[in-house]
């Protein structure tokens, strides 16, 4: 799944210019992981999934105004939450940051077999090992102080992107190891009462619930014509980012008017910016 975005990433794209105008149940599975852990964490909370259908900005390029009439903004976890709206905060959950492999301890920085870091090329991000329960503690516990700060900002859920790096390492992750992960980290942000996000991966869809994962955040569905995998198994609780006016168009005749669904620029610019694109339904 294409994935244009990472906070930090994304903002050192752009350059400034002037703004663009336009503005289910889960099937049987016999291999299922164990029941969501406990981190230690208070008792979950009852959280919220984001409002179905809702008007939704994608701003991890950088922060700004939303447009008239949103009401769901996803932003890093880095920076405030948008006052009265429903506010998703993005983590890097599954990958380091580009240029951040020296906060992250060694051994917990994926190797193949020759010694070299297992790298996603695309944006130049070390993948993380989480090959055994030891070291997906390790790595969630740096997770969890950027969960807390979202929790602590006021944001209502999160997105841990990444989730699908197992496809990216060689060989030498699983998706078991994948969703075994994500459970620590569902797990430790609903005692923190916020909601969790499924970031791409239509494949581990149908395990969401097992998983922890209460609504999905997705690149390119129409443009890949999977839309229709994920609205399988989250309904109408999913939020689509598209790059590409033929993407919009289809995930809009797919999901118009039930999903939040928007177009944005590949490097989620801020308004103010050349880049800068926003398009909807």
């Amino acid at each position: 799944m294409g994935r244009f975005l990472r906070g930090a990433l994304a903002a050192a794209l752009l350059f400034t210019a002037s703004a663009c105008s336009e503005s289910g149940p889960d099937a049987a599975d016999t291999s299922a992981p164990a029941a969501v852990p406990s981190t230690g964490s208070a008792a979950p909370r009852p959280v919220n999934a984001p409002p179905t259908g809702a008007p939704v900005d994608y701003q991890l390029g950088g922060s700004y105004p939303p447009p008239e009439g949103v009401t769901v903004v996803s932003r890093d976890h880095s920076v405030a939450p948008a006052a009265g709206l429903y506010n998703i905060c993005y983590v890097n959950a599954f990958q380091a940051q580009p240029g951040a492999d020296a906060e992250w301890d060694a051994d917990l920085l994926l190797r193949g077999g020759d010694g070299k870091l297992v790298v996603d090329n695309d944006w130049h991000e070390t993948l993380l090992d989480l090959r055994t329960p030891e070291k997906r503690e390790r790595v969630a516990a740096k997770v969890y102080g950027w969960i807390d700060q979202c929790a602590d900002k006021g944001f209502q859920a999160v997105e841990p992107d990444n989730y699908d790096s197992f496809l990216r390492s060689e060989g030498l992750l699983t998706d078991t190891e994948a969703q075994e992960f994500v459970r620590l980290l569902s797990a430790h942000a609903h005692g923190k009462g916020l909601a969790v996000a499924q970031k791409n991966t239509s494949e581990l869809a149908p395990r969401h619930a097992a998983n922890g994962l209460d609504f999905a955040v997705v690149e390119e569905c129409g443009e890949q014509g999977d839309c229709a995998e994920y609205m399988s198994a989250f309904g109408d609780h999913v939020v689509v980012i598209e790059y590409t006016d033929e993407g919009l168009a289809k995930a809009c005749a797919e999901g118009g008017g039930r999903l939040s669904i928007v177009r944005r620029d590949h490097g989620v610019a801020p308004l103010g910016n050349a880049e800068y694109v926003r398009k909807t339904c």
